[in-house]
Protein backbone atom coordinates (compact mmCIF):
# COMPACT_ATOMS: atom_id res chain seq x y z
CA UNK A 1 0.00 0.00 0.00
CA UNK A 2 1.21 3.50 -0.78
CA UNK A 3 -0.55 5.05 2.22
CA UNK A 4 -1.83 7.81 -0.13
CA UNK A 5 -5.55 6.96 -0.08
CA UNK A 6 -8.00 9.21 1.75
CA UNK A 7 -8.13 8.37 5.47
CA UNK A 8 -11.34 6.56 6.32
CA UNK A 9 -11.91 5.31 2.75
CA UNK A 10 -13.44 1.85 3.14
CA UNK A 11 -11.51 -0.79 1.21
CA UNK A 12 -13.35 -3.72 2.74
CA UNK A 13 -10.35 -4.66 4.86
CA UNK A 14 -11.03 -4.98 8.56
CA UNK A 15 -8.58 -4.37 11.41
CA UNK A 16 -9.15 -4.68 15.13
CA UNK A 17 -6.99 -3.05 17.79
CA UNK A 18 -7.16 -4.63 21.24
CA UNK A 19 -6.46 -1.88 23.75
CA UNK A 20 -6.71 1.92 23.55
CA UNK A 21 -3.33 2.77 25.04
CA UNK A 22 -1.30 5.37 23.19
CA UNK A 23 0.34 2.70 21.01
CA UNK A 24 -3.03 1.21 20.12
CA UNK A 25 -4.53 4.59 19.24
CA UNK A 26 -1.52 5.43 17.03
CA UNK A 27 -1.75 2.03 15.32
CA UNK A 28 -5.45 2.58 14.66
CA UNK A 29 -4.73 5.95 13.02
CA UNK A 30 -2.01 4.50 10.83
CA UNK A 31 -4.20 1.58 9.76
CA UNK A 32 -7.09 3.90 8.92
CA UNK A 33 -4.73 5.95 6.76
CA UNK A 34 -3.76 2.73 4.97
CA UNK A 35 -7.41 2.17 4.14
CA UNK A 36 -8.48 -0.29 6.81
CA UNK A 37 -11.83 -0.18 8.57
CA UNK A 38 -10.61 -0.02 12.16
CA UNK A 39 -12.33 -0.78 15.44
CA UNK A 40 -10.66 -0.37 18.84
CA UNK A 41 -11.84 -2.33 21.87
CA UNK A 42 -10.87 -1.19 25.37
CA UNK A 43 -11.64 -2.84 28.70
CA UNK A 44 -11.68 0.47 30.58
CA UNK A 45 -14.27 3.24 30.29
CA UNK A 46 -11.61 5.66 29.00
CA UNK A 47 -8.77 5.68 26.43
CA UNK A 48 -5.06 6.19 27.03
CA UNK A 49 -4.08 3.27 29.25
CA UNK A 50 -1.42 4.71 31.57
CA UNK A 51 -1.76 8.07 29.78
CA UNK A 52 -5.07 8.96 31.44
CA UNK A 53 -6.39 11.59 33.86
CA UNK A 54 -8.76 11.97 36.79
CA UNK A 55 -10.38 14.71 38.85
CA UNK A 56 -10.88 14.86 42.59
CA UNK A 57 -11.89 17.64 44.99
CA UNK A 58 -11.24 20.40 42.45
CA UNK A 59 -7.84 19.02 41.34
CA UNK A 60 -6.97 17.46 37.97
CA UNK A 61 -4.20 14.86 37.79
CA UNK A 62 -2.46 13.22 34.85
CA UNK A 63 -2.44 9.65 36.09
CA UNK A 64 0.65 8.32 34.35
CA UNK A 65 3.47 9.60 32.12
CA UNK A 66 4.35 13.18 32.95
CA UNK A 67 7.36 13.99 30.74
CA UNK A 68 6.72 14.88 27.10
CA UNK A 69 9.61 14.63 24.65
CA UNK A 70 9.87 14.14 20.87
CA UNK A 71 6.55 15.88 20.11
CA UNK A 72 7.17 15.47 16.37
CA UNK A 73 6.11 11.83 16.75
CA UNK A 74 2.63 13.03 17.74
CA UNK A 75 2.52 15.71 15.04
CA UNK A 76 3.48 13.08 12.48
CA UNK A 77 0.17 11.26 12.99
CA UNK A 78 -1.88 14.36 12.18
CA UNK A 79 0.22 15.13 9.11
CA UNK A 80 -0.06 11.51 7.96
CA UNK A 81 -3.85 11.84 8.11
CA UNK A 82 -3.78 15.10 6.17
CA UNK A 83 -4.68 17.23 9.20
CA UNK A 84 -3.13 20.32 10.76
CA UNK A 85 -1.67 19.30 14.14
CA UNK A 86 -2.38 22.69 15.69
CA UNK A 87 -6.11 22.21 15.04
CA UNK A 88 -6.01 19.37 17.57
CA UNK A 89 -3.00 19.74 19.80
CA UNK A 90 -0.58 22.40 21.05
CA UNK A 91 2.42 22.38 23.36
CA UNK A 92 5.14 24.64 24.72
CA UNK A 93 8.85 24.05 25.20
CA UNK A 94 10.23 24.20 28.73
CA UNK A 95 13.20 26.44 29.47
CA UNK A 96 13.78 24.45 32.66
CA UNK A 97 13.58 20.68 32.17
CA UNK A 98 13.72 19.79 35.86
CA UNK A 99 14.86 21.06 39.26
CA UNK A 100 17.02 18.81 41.43
CA UNK A 101 17.30 18.85 45.22
CA UNK A 102 20.09 17.20 47.24
CA UNK A 103 20.27 16.65 50.99
CA UNK A 104 23.39 18.85 51.25
CA UNK A 105 21.13 21.77 50.15
CA UNK A 106 22.50 21.80 46.59
CA UNK A 107 19.77 22.84 44.18
CA UNK A 108 20.49 22.16 40.54
CA UNK A 109 18.55 23.50 37.56
CA UNK A 110 18.56 21.39 34.40
CA UNK A 111 18.31 24.13 31.80
CA UNK A 112 17.12 23.23 28.31
CA UNK A 113 20.01 25.24 26.88
CA UNK A 114 22.99 22.79 26.77
CA UNK A 115 25.69 25.38 27.48
CA UNK A 116 23.70 26.94 30.29
CA UNK A 117 23.13 23.47 31.75
CA UNK A 118 26.84 22.58 31.54
CA UNK A 119 27.67 25.86 33.30
CA UNK A 120 25.12 25.03 36.03
CA UNK A 121 26.84 21.68 36.69
CA UNK A 122 30.24 23.41 36.85
CA UNK A 123 28.96 26.01 39.30
CA UNK A 124 27.05 23.65 41.60
CA UNK A 125 29.34 20.57 41.62
CA UNK A 126 33.05 19.79 41.34
CA UNK A 127 32.66 18.53 37.76
CA UNK A 128 33.51 20.64 34.73
CA UNK A 129 31.30 22.04 32.00
CA UNK A 130 33.67 20.51 29.47
CA UNK A 131 32.99 17.01 30.76
CA UNK A 132 29.24 17.60 30.60
CA UNK A 133 29.58 18.65 26.96
CA UNK A 134 31.78 15.61 26.24
CA UNK A 135 29.23 13.29 27.83
CA UNK A 136 26.36 14.82 25.87
CA UNK A 137 28.32 14.46 22.63
CA UNK A 138 28.76 10.78 23.42
CA UNK A 139 25.03 10.51 24.10
CA UNK A 140 24.36 12.11 20.71
CA UNK A 141 26.79 9.74 19.00
CA UNK A 142 25.03 6.69 20.48
CA UNK A 143 21.72 8.04 19.19
CA UNK A 144 23.03 8.68 15.69
CA UNK A 145 24.31 5.09 15.49
CA UNK A 146 21.31 3.35 17.01
CA UNK A 147 18.07 5.23 16.38
CA UNK A 148 17.33 4.01 12.85
CA UNK A 149 18.04 0.41 13.87
CA UNK A 150 16.95 0.00 17.48
CA UNK A 151 14.07 2.51 17.56
CA UNK A 152 12.65 2.86 14.07
CA UNK A 153 12.92 -0.60 12.51
CA UNK A 154 12.00 -4.12 13.47
CA UNK A 155 14.96 -5.98 14.95
CA UNK A 156 13.24 -9.24 14.08
CA UNK A 157 13.30 -9.08 10.27
CA UNK A 158 16.30 -10.10 8.18
CA UNK A 159 15.69 -7.19 5.82
CA UNK A 160 16.62 -4.74 8.59
CA UNK A 161 20.16 -6.11 8.72
CA UNK A 162 20.78 -5.78 5.00
CA UNK A 163 20.10 -2.07 4.89
CA UNK A 164 23.16 0.12 4.34
CA UNK A 165 22.38 2.19 7.44
CA UNK A 166 22.17 -0.95 9.59
CA UNK A 167 25.41 -2.34 8.28
CA UNK A 168 27.08 1.00 8.98
CA UNK A 169 25.76 0.92 12.55
CA UNK A 170 26.95 -2.65 13.10
CA UNK A 171 30.45 -1.61 12.09
CA UNK A 172 30.30 1.01 14.87
CA UNK A 173 28.92 -1.38 17.48
CA UNK A 174 31.69 -0.75 20.01
CA UNK A 175 30.94 2.98 19.93
CA UNK A 176 27.49 2.49 21.45
CA UNK A 177 29.24 1.40 24.67
CA UNK A 178 27.46 -1.94 25.23
CA UNK A 179 30.12 -3.67 27.34
CA UNK A 180 29.98 -1.64 30.55
CA UNK A 181 27.14 -0.36 32.70
CA UNK A 182 25.52 3.04 32.56
CA UNK A 183 26.99 3.88 35.95
CA UNK A 184 30.50 2.78 34.96
CA UNK A 185 30.34 5.02 31.90
CA UNK A 186 29.00 7.98 33.88
CA UNK A 187 31.76 7.57 36.48
CA UNK A 188 34.37 7.66 33.70
CA UNK A 189 33.24 11.24 32.96
CA UNK A 190 32.35 12.56 36.41
CA UNK A 191 33.59 12.31 39.99
CA UNK A 192 30.98 14.29 41.93
CA UNK A 193 28.24 12.09 43.41
CA UNK A 194 25.63 14.72 42.59
CA UNK A 195 26.47 14.69 38.88
CA UNK A 196 26.72 10.90 38.81
CA UNK A 197 23.28 10.52 40.36
CA UNK A 198 21.91 13.04 37.90
CA UNK A 199 22.98 11.00 34.86
CA UNK A 200 22.38 7.58 36.44
CA UNK A 201 18.76 8.66 36.94
CA UNK A 202 18.06 8.22 33.22
CA UNK A 203 17.95 4.45 33.72
CA UNK A 204 14.60 4.97 35.41
CA UNK A 205 13.16 6.33 32.15
CA UNK A 206 12.69 2.73 31.02
CA UNK A 207 12.48 1.07 34.42
CA UNK A 208 16.04 -0.22 34.61
CA UNK A 209 19.03 -0.28 36.98
CA UNK A 210 22.00 1.99 36.10
CA UNK A 211 24.35 -0.37 37.91
CA UNK A 212 23.39 -3.24 35.58
CA UNK A 213 21.94 -1.73 32.40
CA UNK A 214 24.36 -1.27 29.47
CA UNK A 215 25.90 2.13 28.89
CA UNK A 216 24.14 2.22 25.51
CA UNK A 217 21.19 3.60 27.50
CA UNK A 218 23.20 6.77 28.06
CA UNK A 219 21.50 7.71 24.79
CA UNK A 220 18.49 8.85 26.86
CA UNK A 221 19.92 12.24 27.97
CA UNK A 222 20.27 13.16 24.29
CA UNK A 223 16.56 12.57 23.72
CA UNK A 224 15.74 14.99 26.51
CA UNK A 225 18.38 17.63 25.72
CA UNK A 226 18.28 17.54 21.91
CA UNK A 227 14.52 17.17 21.39
CA UNK A 228 13.67 19.13 24.50
CA UNK A 229 11.04 18.73 27.20
CA UNK A 230 7.60 20.09 26.46
CA UNK A 231 4.28 20.68 28.16
CA UNK A 232 1.05 19.91 26.29
CA UNK A 233 -1.13 22.97 26.79
CA UNK A 234 -4.04 20.84 27.98
CA UNK A 235 -1.91 18.60 30.20
CA UNK A 236 -0.49 15.19 29.31
CA UNK A 237 -3.93 13.70 28.80
CA UNK A 238 -4.47 16.08 25.88
CA UNK A 239 -2.09 13.83 23.90
CA UNK A 240 -4.56 10.97 24.30
CA UNK A 241 -7.61 13.19 23.80
CA UNK A 242 -6.30 14.80 20.61
CA UNK A 243 -5.28 11.49 19.03
CA UNK A 244 -8.64 9.91 19.84
CA UNK A 245 -10.38 12.87 18.18
CA UNK A 246 -8.12 12.48 15.14
CA UNK A 247 -8.82 8.74 14.97
CA UNK A 248 -12.59 9.31 15.12
CA UNK A 249 -12.37 12.02 12.46
CA UNK A 250 -10.81 9.54 10.01
CA UNK A 251 -13.30 6.79 10.72
CA UNK A 252 -11.87 4.75 13.62
CA UNK A 253 -14.57 3.41 15.95
CA UNK A 254 -13.92 3.01 19.68
CA UNK A 255 -15.71 0.63 22.04
CA UNK A 256 -15.09 1.19 25.76
CA UNK A 257 -15.99 -1.15 28.62
CA UNK A 258 -15.60 -3.86 25.98
CA UNK A 259 -12.74 -6.27 26.60
CA UNK A 260 -11.39 -8.58 23.93
CA UNK A 261 -12.00 -12.09 25.27
CA UNK A 262 -9.92 -13.98 22.75
CA UNK A 263 -7.81 -13.44 19.65
CA UNK A 264 -9.26 -16.02 17.26
CA UNK A 265 -6.75 -18.02 15.22
CA UNK A 266 -7.30 -20.73 12.62
CA UNK A 267 -4.65 -22.55 10.61
CA UNK A 268 -2.02 -20.05 11.74
CA UNK A 269 -4.01 -17.07 10.44
CA UNK A 270 -5.71 -14.53 12.65
CA UNK A 271 -9.46 -14.60 12.05
CA UNK A 272 -10.58 -11.85 14.38
CA UNK A 273 -11.48 -11.41 18.03
CA UNK A 274 -14.14 -12.71 20.37
CA UNK A 275 -16.25 -9.95 21.92
CA UNK A 276 -19.08 -10.78 24.32
CA UNK A 277 -19.00 -14.35 23.11
CA UNK A 278 -19.30 -13.45 19.43
CA UNK A 279 -16.52 -13.53 16.83
CA UNK A 280 -15.79 -10.27 15.04
CA UNK A 281 -13.87 -11.14 11.89
CA UNK A 282 -10.75 -9.19 10.91
CA UNK A 283 -7.76 -9.88 8.69
CA UNK A 284 -5.49 -7.83 10.98
CA UNK A 285 -5.45 -7.78 14.77
CA UNK A 286 -3.12 -5.41 16.61
CA UNK A 287 -2.67 -6.11 20.30
CA UNK A 288 -1.87 -3.15 22.51
CA UNK A 289 -1.95 -5.29 25.64
CA UNK A 290 1.04 -6.52 27.62
CA UNK A 291 2.38 -9.58 25.78
CA UNK A 292 2.33 -11.62 29.00
CA UNK A 293 -1.42 -11.05 29.22
CA UNK A 294 -1.94 -11.73 25.51
CA UNK A 295 -0.30 -15.16 25.59
CA UNK A 296 -1.75 -16.18 28.94
CA UNK A 297 -5.32 -14.90 28.44
CA UNK A 298 -6.14 -14.08 24.82
CA UNK A 299 -4.36 -16.63 22.64
CA UNK A 300 -6.10 -19.84 23.62
CA UNK A 301 -4.03 -22.93 22.92
CA UNK A 302 -1.21 -21.09 21.17
CA UNK A 303 2.36 -21.80 22.20
CA UNK A 304 3.83 -18.92 24.20
CA UNK A 305 7.42 -17.64 23.73
CA UNK A 306 8.50 -18.55 27.24
CA UNK A 307 11.98 -17.07 26.93
CA UNK A 308 10.42 -13.69 26.17
CA UNK A 309 7.72 -13.90 28.83
CA UNK A 310 10.14 -15.01 31.55
CA UNK A 311 12.46 -12.03 31.16
CA UNK A 312 13.03 -9.81 34.18
CA UNK A 313 10.27 -7.23 34.36
CA UNK A 314 10.93 -3.51 34.59
CA UNK A 315 10.47 -1.63 37.83
CA UNK A 316 7.10 -0.25 38.83
CA UNK A 317 5.98 2.90 40.62
CA UNK A 318 4.26 4.06 43.76
CA UNK A 319 2.41 7.32 43.15
CA UNK A 320 0.67 9.62 45.62
CA UNK A 321 -1.64 12.20 44.06
CA UNK A 322 -1.80 15.00 46.62
CA UNK A 323 -3.83 18.17 46.56
CA UNK A 324 -1.58 20.67 48.36
CA UNK A 325 -3.17 23.76 49.89
CA UNK A 326 -0.17 26.01 49.30
CA UNK A 327 2.10 27.10 46.46
CA UNK A 328 5.86 26.51 46.48
CA UNK A 329 7.78 29.01 44.37
CA UNK A 330 10.98 26.96 44.52
CA UNK A 331 9.29 24.07 42.71
CA UNK A 332 8.73 23.73 38.97
CA UNK A 333 6.77 21.41 36.69
CA UNK A 334 9.34 18.61 37.19
CA UNK A 335 11.29 18.17 40.44
CA UNK A 336 13.60 15.45 41.79
CA UNK A 337 14.68 14.96 45.42
CA UNK A 338 17.66 12.60 45.41
CA UNK A 339 18.48 9.76 47.74
CA UNK A 340 21.90 10.05 49.36
CA UNK A 341 22.73 6.39 48.68
CA UNK A 342 21.60 5.81 45.13
CA UNK A 343 23.27 2.42 44.82
CA UNK A 344 21.45 1.07 47.87
CA UNK A 345 18.14 2.42 46.57
CA UNK A 346 18.52 0.39 43.38
CA UNK A 347 19.79 -2.59 45.35
CA UNK A 348 16.56 -2.51 47.35
CA UNK A 349 14.44 -2.32 44.21
CA UNK A 350 16.22 -5.00 42.21
CA UNK A 351 17.81 -7.38 44.72
CA UNK A 352 15.65 -7.08 47.83
CA UNK A 353 12.26 -6.37 46.18
CA UNK A 354 11.40 -3.66 48.65
CA UNK A 355 11.42 0.12 48.99
CA UNK A 356 14.51 1.91 50.28
CA UNK A 357 14.01 4.01 53.43
CA UNK A 358 15.37 7.11 51.63
CA UNK A 359 13.90 6.90 48.12
CA UNK A 360 14.49 9.37 45.32
CA UNK A 361 11.24 11.32 44.99
CA UNK A 362 9.84 12.81 41.79
CA UNK A 363 7.25 15.58 42.12
CA UNK A 364 5.32 16.70 39.05
CA UNK A 365 3.06 19.77 39.38
CA UNK A 366 1.09 20.40 36.20
CA UNK A 367 -0.66 23.41 37.79
CA UNK A 368 2.67 25.25 37.40
CA UNK A 369 1.89 25.35 33.67
CA UNK A 370 -1.89 24.93 33.69
CA UNK A 371 -3.39 26.88 36.59
CA UNK A 372 -6.83 25.28 36.14
CA UNK A 373 -5.43 21.95 37.39
CA UNK A 374 -5.63 23.13 41.02
CA UNK A 375 -7.86 25.49 43.02
CA UNK A 376 -6.62 29.02 43.69
CA UNK A 377 -3.61 29.02 46.02
CA UNK A 378 -3.13 25.24 45.68
CA UNK A 379 -0.99 22.81 43.70
CA UNK A 380 -1.60 19.31 42.35
CA UNK A 381 1.35 17.11 43.32
CA UNK A 382 2.04 13.88 41.47
CA UNK A 383 4.57 12.29 43.85
CA UNK A 384 6.31 9.17 42.53
CA UNK A 385 9.06 6.82 43.62
CA UNK A 386 10.49 3.83 41.75
CA UNK A 387 9.59 0.50 43.33
CA UNK A 388 9.97 -3.17 42.41
CA UNK A 389 7.33 -4.93 40.37
CA UNK A 390 4.71 -6.89 42.27
CA UNK A 391 6.00 -10.24 43.48
CA UNK A 392 3.58 -10.62 46.37
CA UNK A 393 5.15 -8.12 48.77
CA UNK A 394 3.22 -6.66 51.70
CA UNK A 395 2.31 -3.55 49.74
CA UNK A 396 0.09 -2.04 52.39
CA UNK A 397 3.00 -2.08 54.82
CA UNK A 398 5.50 -0.88 52.21
CA UNK A 399 3.20 1.98 51.15
CA UNK A 400 2.67 3.16 54.73
CA UNK A 401 6.41 3.22 55.39
CA UNK A 402 7.18 4.90 52.06
CA UNK A 403 4.57 7.59 52.65
CA UNK A 404 6.14 8.47 55.99
CA UNK A 405 9.65 8.59 54.51
CA UNK A 406 8.57 10.65 51.50
CA UNK A 407 6.79 13.20 53.66
CA UNK A 408 9.82 13.50 55.93
CA UNK A 409 12.14 13.98 52.95
CA UNK A 410 9.99 16.61 51.25
CA UNK A 411 9.34 18.46 54.50
CA UNK A 412 13.06 18.48 55.31
CA UNK A 413 14.05 19.82 51.88
CA UNK A 414 11.26 22.37 51.56
CA UNK A 415 11.14 23.57 55.16
CA UNK A 416 7.42 22.93 55.55
CA UNK A 417 5.16 20.31 57.14
CA UNK A 418 3.89 18.75 53.92
CA UNK A 419 1.54 16.29 55.64
CA UNK A 420 -0.48 19.16 57.10
CA UNK A 421 -0.92 20.67 53.61
CA UNK A 422 -2.49 17.60 52.00
CA UNK A 423 -6.22 18.14 51.44
CA UNK A 424 -6.88 15.19 49.13
CA UNK A 425 -5.00 11.97 48.37
CA UNK A 426 -5.19 9.12 45.87
CA UNK A 427 -2.67 6.28 45.52
CA UNK A 428 -1.48 4.11 42.62
CA UNK A 429 0.74 1.10 43.38
CA UNK A 430 1.98 -1.93 41.39
CA UNK A 431 -1.19 -3.89 42.19
CA UNK A 432 -3.52 -1.19 40.90
CA UNK A 433 -1.27 -0.51 37.90
CA UNK A 434 -1.72 -4.15 36.89
CA UNK A 435 -5.47 -4.17 37.54
CA UNK A 436 -6.05 -0.97 35.54
CA UNK A 437 -3.63 -1.53 32.65
CA UNK A 438 -3.03 -5.31 32.64
CA UNK A 439 0.72 -4.69 32.85
CA UNK A 440 2.07 -7.90 34.33
CA UNK A 441 3.34 -7.41 37.90
CA UNK A 442 2.58 -3.71 37.55
CA UNK A 443 5.80 -3.16 35.61
CA UNK A 444 5.75 0.15 33.75
CA UNK A 445 7.86 -0.77 30.72
CA UNK A 446 7.37 -4.49 30.11
CA UNK A 447 10.75 -6.14 30.48
CA UNK A 448 13.75 -4.35 31.97
CA UNK A 449 16.80 -3.25 29.96
CA UNK A 450 19.33 -4.58 32.45
CA UNK A 451 20.91 -6.90 29.89
CA UNK A 452 23.02 -5.67 26.97
CA UNK A 453 20.91 -7.87 24.67
CA UNK A 454 17.55 -6.74 26.09
CA UNK A 455 16.59 -4.88 22.92
CA UNK A 456 16.87 -8.11 20.93
CA UNK A 457 14.95 -10.14 23.50
CA UNK A 458 11.86 -7.93 23.48
CA UNK A 459 8.84 -9.39 21.74
CA UNK A 460 8.71 -8.40 18.05
CA UNK A 461 5.94 -6.20 16.65
CA UNK A 462 4.49 -9.15 14.76
CA UNK A 463 3.85 -12.84 15.35
CA UNK A 464 6.23 -15.31 13.76
CA UNK A 465 3.60 -18.04 14.02
CA UNK A 466 0.29 -16.28 13.33
CA UNK A 467 -0.20 -14.34 10.12
CA UNK A 468 -2.04 -11.06 10.62
CA UNK A 469 -1.25 -10.66 14.34
CA UNK A 470 0.76 -7.61 15.40
CA UNK A 471 1.87 -6.04 18.69
CA UNK A 472 2.32 -2.48 19.84
CA UNK A 473 2.92 -0.71 23.16
CA UNK A 474 5.48 -0.67 25.93
CA UNK A 475 5.89 -4.44 26.41
CA UNK A 476 7.22 -4.99 22.85
CA UNK A 477 9.93 -3.53 20.63
CA UNK A 478 11.25 -0.84 20.90
CA UNK A 479 10.11 -0.34 24.54
CA UNK A 480 8.07 1.71 26.98
CA UNK A 481 7.29 5.39 27.26
CA UNK A 482 5.27 7.64 24.94
CA UNK A 483 7.87 8.08 22.13
CA UNK A 484 8.70 4.38 21.90
CA UNK A 485 5.04 3.34 22.05
CA UNK A 486 4.37 5.68 19.12
CA UNK A 487 7.33 4.23 17.25
CA UNK A 488 6.05 0.70 17.88
CA UNK A 489 2.82 1.66 16.10
CA UNK A 490 4.84 3.02 13.18
CA UNK A 491 6.81 -0.22 12.92
CA UNK A 492 3.56 -2.21 12.99
CA UNK A 493 2.02 -0.17 10.17
CA UNK A 494 5.12 -0.47 8.03
CA UNK A 495 5.18 -4.25 8.44
CA UNK A 496 1.52 -4.96 7.77
CA UNK A 497 1.01 -6.57 4.38
CA UNK A 498 -2.23 -7.18 2.56
CA UNK A 499 -3.85 -10.51 3.51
Amino acid sequence: MSGKRDPGENTGRKAVVAGAGIGGIAAAIRLAVKGYEVEVFEVNSYPGGKLSEFYTDGFRFDAGPSLFTMPHLVDELFLLAGKNPSDYFSYSKLDVVCRYFYEDRTRLVAWADPEKFAKEIAEKTTDSAENVIRFMKKSSEIYSITHHVFLERSLHKFSTYFRAATLSSLLKFSKIDPFRTMNAAVESYFSDSRTIRFFDRYATYNGSDPYRAPATLNVIPHLEQHYGAWFPDGGMYSITDSLVRLAKDIGVRFHFNTPVEEIVVKDKYVKGVRIKGEVLEASVVVSNADVWYVYNKLLKGEKAPQRVLEQERSSSALIFYWGIKRRFEELDLHNIFFSEDYREEFNCIWQKNRIYRDPTVYVNISSKCRAADAPEGCENWFVMINVPSDKGQDWDGLIAGARENILAKLSRNLGADIASLICTESILDPRSIESKTFSYQGSLYGSSSNNRFSAFFRHPNFSNRIRGLYFTGGSVHPGGGIPLALLSAKIVAENITDI
